[in-house]
Parts: structure tokens; sequence; C-alpha cells
């Protein structure tokens, strides 16, 4: 008999993790089934404990429970605390145990875009100061990069996310004029914002008029799939990529958590391509 895992927020339609996981479980030839549980912040509590008392052997969390869940689990990982956000439960010997695959999808995902896999030697601007940009600041910074810089709109939220940071690499934070003025000086950048989201396609988070070719463009959003931002960071020359690699990624890594089995994420990227009206490869 297969195992039951699942995915909790509100609002959740429109969600692809089930038609992700789902879809995988079929071709792997895996009985599990994933089901999405909508809960409002009042029913999260009470939510949690039907977890428990279905056996769910896993699921994902997003928002707006990313933050209140942390006290209702048994433990939680310490990249996770250092986030401040769980998006992914496992069950391990009777308890439910918190951890973070966004930011370990997207620094799997990062690493697909440099040639040599050197981030080490890299200078990584982070734009925004939210829940997704702690999750990638965070992994980049424990996994080591020469140095760190946090920009945002609210200086403030960007000093608090780099003295995160500070505990595993050079972090620092600057106004987002700033960082527009020191383009040049980056290896990578990434768009953590809202910022040319659709119906917003005009907008971009900074200009890219001092980008230097080569340099690695990342958006988390994938609505639409190229935005403004990485079309014309493109046309200078730039490497880029949009937040289809990073959903994918912590998926899987989720899939892998809970099952012990790895997925096929070329085939997971191909659902998710095909689910928002673009093309597989």
């Amino acid at each position: 008999m297969g195992k039951l895992y699942g995915l909790i927020g509100h609002p959740i339609a429109h969600s692809m993790s089930p038609m992700m996981h789902n879809g995988e479980f079929k071709e792997l030839g895996l009985s599990h089934h994933y089901q999405a549980f909508d809960l409002s912040p009042e029913q999260l509590e009470d939510g949690v404990e039907a977890m428990k008392m279905l056996d769910i052997q896993g699921f994902n969390v997003t928002i707006p429970h990313k933050v209140a869940i942390i006290p209702l689990l048994d433990e939680v990982e310490q990249e996770a605390l250092d986030i401040g956000a769980v998006n992914t439960v496992y069950k391990r010997d009777g308890k439910y145990i918190g951890t973070n695959t966004d930011g370990k999808g997207y620094l799997l995902s990062l690493l697909t875009l440099l040639k040599e896999n050197d981030l080490e030697n890299k200078k990584v601007l982070v734009i925004g100061a939210g829940g997704a940009a702690r999750a990638v600041a965070v992994s980049i910074s424990r996994a080591g990069v020469l140095s760190l810089t946090i920009a945002n709109r609210t200086l403030e939220k960007a000093e608090n996310l780099s003295s995160v940071c500070n505990s595993y690499t050079s972090a620092n934070a600057i106004t987002l004029q700033e960082a527009e003025a020191e383009l040049q000086h980056f290896d990578v950048m990434i768009n953590t914002t809202s910022i040319g989201m659709s119906p917003h396609l005009d907008r971009m988070p900074l200009s890219v008029e001092r980008l230097n070719e080569g340099t690695v463009v990342s958006d988390l959003i994938y609505n639409p799939l190229e935005t403004k931002w990485l079309k014309l960071s493109k046309q200078k020359g730039a490497v880029t990529d949009n937040g289809i690699s990073m959903f994918v990624e912590q998926g899987a890594l989720a899939f892998e958590q809970w099952t012990g089995v790895t997925p096929d994420r070329q085939r997971m990227r191909n659902a998710v391509l095909k689910e928002l009206g673009g093309f597989s490869c």
C-alpha cells in the first residue's frame, strides 16, 4: 500500500506541486499519493494534528504557514531555523521534523549555471529581504561565497538578513540605488522579489545598464517565463535563469527526503513547463 504525502497552505488551488509529485510517483511505479490541503491560519494547529492522525509521511508547507508551523513541529533543522521558515516536513522515528528545501533547491539550480561550480569565488547580490530572499541568502552563505550583498527597499530588513548570513560568510546590506551603481562588481544577481511578475510585466527590480557580460542573472519569478529583467540582461550577454529551476529542485529534494528515491528532474521540469503553457525539452 502506498503512503500519503501532502501540501498545506492557503490558498493552494494554483499549486503545481500535486501535479509534479503525483506525476513522478506514477512514472516511477510508486503507489504513493500527494494531496493538497487548504488550511486557513486559524485551522493550522488542528490541521497539523490531523496530518499526524492520518500518518502522513511528509508534506510541503507554503504561504502563509512557513513560519507559524515551526512551534508545532517536534524538531526543526538548523538551516530552517536560520531562514526562519519551514517548507518541508518529514517523519523520522515518529517525529515530524521541519526543514527548508527552498534555499538548497535554489543553490543546486545556481551551481548548474556556474561554469566550474566555483561559488566560493563569486560576489553575489540578492535583491529583496523577504521570505524567499532569506532562504536563498542563508543557503548560499552556508555554502560559502566570496561575498554576499543584500539590497532592499527597506535597508533595515536587508541589514537584519545580512547579520544572519554573516555567521557563515562576508555579508553586507545596501540600498537598491547603491546596488544599481555597483552592478558591475557582482558575478551573480538574484531577484527574489515579485517585481516583474504578471501582470506587471514592464517593471524591473534594478536597471541592468551597468551589467557586465557573463554575469549570472537569476529571477525567482516564472510567470512570465522570461521577465523583462531577464530579457534585457540576456541582451547584454548575461547567463539567465527563471524560477522554474528552483521550484523543481526544491520539490525534488523533498521527494528524495520522503521516499529515498531520486526523481527525474528533467521530467519534473517538463511537467511544470507544460502546465505553464511553455514547451518541454
